[in-house]
């Protein structure tokens, strides 16, 4: 009778090794296909982290693109120098546009409604208007020196003039400092 049990175990054995081989093949495959797929969703999340850290945000009109950068990215808070970042991010839409450019861009600053601080005051800015000016001269300048046609660009400060949230919260205010890049046909 134990011959018969010890039989019937190796038979049972030698049928079923297969199929645990290929079920731990097939858990291997499986256990690939999770590991590509936890790797793809980590590119997935740190793409869009990058996205939302840019805060960059670009939206196509009636025959017209506009392209939005937070002013903290490129400049320096009281500033209208762009930093090194800025200079980053406006020199790689540049590379985009120049080489095909065939609309009229308008570089267009905004502020927030903070008043204007003692420093900026020595240096000559009165007011939100002509730092959102100044900046948006940046901006054009540093386009200008990526390669962007002269003829076909234009920059407008606009101060505190249409904010896109409210001027009530840090991060509202944040949001309203920006550059807004529009290219509309000629």
């Amino acid at each position: 009778m134990a011959s018969i049990i010890s039989r019937s175990t190796v038979i049972a054995g030698a049928l079923l090794s297969p199929l645990l081989i290929a079920g731990c093949v097939s858990q291997k495959d499986y256990d690939a296909l999770q590991a590509e797929n936890q790797q793809l969703r980590q590119q997935v999340a740190s793409q869009s982290a990058q996205l939302n850290a840019s805060r960059q945000q670009v939206s196509r009109l009636q025959n017209a693109i506009e392209y939005t950068v937070n002013s903290d990215l490129l400049f320096r808070p009281g500033s209208w120098e762009m930093n090194e970042r800025g200079k980053h991010i406006i020199a790689d839409l540049a590379s985009k546009l120049a080489p095909t450019q065939q609309n009229k861009v308008t570089v267009n600053g905004y502020t927030d409604n903070a008043p204007i601080g003692p420093t900026l005051r020595r240096e000559g800015i009165t007011s939100n208007q002509e730092l959102s000016q100044r900046r948006a001269d940046a901006v054009m300048k540093f386009l200008v020196s990526q390669g962007v046609r002269p003829d076909m660009i234009s920059a407008q400060g606009h101060g505190e003039a249409n904010p896109v949230a409210s001027n009530d919260t840090p991060k509202g205010r944040a949001q309203n400092r920006r550059v807004v890049l529009s290219a509309a046909n000629a």
